[in-house]
């Protein structure tokens, strides 16, 4: 039987899906991740108001391109007609499903009464919700977190009620918003909410292995799981633990050259995405994360180091010569043997 996940009319190919990151989850990572083998990758969260106001940068986090099994468009706001309105656009715009954000902790967003500060107004979030569904004929989720702190764990008051005005699945992010990312999440405590509805339940936090992934769901008693951070640098992960779910099977991480022609790709498809100079710097948070998550060079201090100097170069011609050189074993201040351009040299420079 095939592993997947039904949210209202729509099937999910898998039960790994990967969370809306600000800043990360834009189309070029969706892609990315998708061609490796995520069935799920929502987009960067997107502000409804300023969608249904058409705002260019805006309307690009919420791209919709070729190459993507399911378009998720992940909604935030505190109006609720402004949320219809997000909601009517996101599905003109070709989305699969729309997610609603209750649960970014985000001063910036908790601070406009939005994210998962609609936790402490229940009926404020049922209103939204209840816009959000009226609003379009694709399936609307939520996702929130345990509560806004350990006083006020109401996630599975909001669930019972999200499933009452016709909500289609929920994502439960194991921690409370005063947490932040302190601690460790509460799968345990996801298994409330699980228990509490009968649409299907999305555990969330902390999973970053296949062990994290099996825990995660048999604590919580959840149909699926979320990924998080764990992607950063790793757009590859989803599919890996889909598999180790799916058989056992434990896939080994890509090698050098494998990894070196997905960090390309990546810088390729962010420049093509955004244009110069956008697209390069876009690109750098994954470039670090991609050297971070990398197993060499083995010193840490030399990785710090390429990792710096790889975020100072300004040219992608000049980050795809860096970063061929360093996959060979080379480091940025020393050629050992290995031919290095002088305008690399000079960019590379301390």
């Amino acid at each position: 039987m095939e592993s997947g996940l039904q949210i209202g009319d729509v099937w999910v190919p898998g039960r790994v899906l990967t969370a809306p990151m600000t800043g990360i989850t834009d189309l070029p990572f969706r892609r990315l991740a998708s061609r490796l083998g995520a069935a799920y990758v929502a987009t960067e969260m997107v502000a409804a108001a300023e969608l249904a106001r058409a705002r260019p940068d805006v309307v690009r986090r919420a791209a919709v391109g070729e190459g993507l099994p399911l378009t998720v468009i992940q909604l935030v706001g505190r109006d609720p007609a402004a949320m219809a309105e997000g909601a009517r656009m996101a599905e003109a715009a070709g989305a699969d499903i729309i997610d609603l954000n209750f649960g970014c902790p985000a001063k910036e967003v908790t601070g406009s009464a939005c994210g998962s500060a609609l936790m402490r107004t229940p009926d404020l979030a049922s209103r939204l919700m209840q816009a959000a569904v009226e609003a379009t004929s694709r399936p609307v989720t939520v996702k929130m977190r345990l509560g806004w702190d350990d006083a006020h764990r109401n996630a599975p008051l909001i669930a019972r009620r999200a499933e009452e005005i016709g909500v289609r699945a929920v994502t439960v992010h194991g921690r409370t918003r005063a947490q932040f990312y302190t601690g460790v999440a509460d799968w345990t405590a996801v298994g409330e909410v699980k228990a509490a509805v009968g649409i299907p339940v999305i555990v969330n936090g902390d999973i970053l292995t296949a062990d994290d992934a099996r825990e995660a769901l048999r604590q919580s008693g959840a149909d699926a799981l979320m990924l998080g951070r764990g992607v950063y640098g790793r757009p590859w992960l989803a599919a890996h633990l889909e598999r180790a779910l799916a058989d056992g099977t434990v896939l080994q991480e890509p090698d050098r050259e494998e990894r070196l022609a997905i960090v390309i790709e990546h810088l390729q498809a962010s420049v093509a995405f955004y244009g110069l100079p956008l697209g390069l710097k876009m690109f750098r948070k994954h470039l670090g994360w991609y050297i971070e998550q990398a197993p060499w060079p083995a010193d840490p201090m030399e990785r710090r180091a390429a990792k710096s100097r790889l975020c100072r170069l300004e040219t992608p011609e000049q980050v795809n010569e860096a970063l061929t050189v360093l996959w060979a074993g080379v480091t940025l201040s020393g050629n050992r043997g290995v031919d290095i351009s002088p305008q690399l040299a000079e960019a590379a420079r301390v």
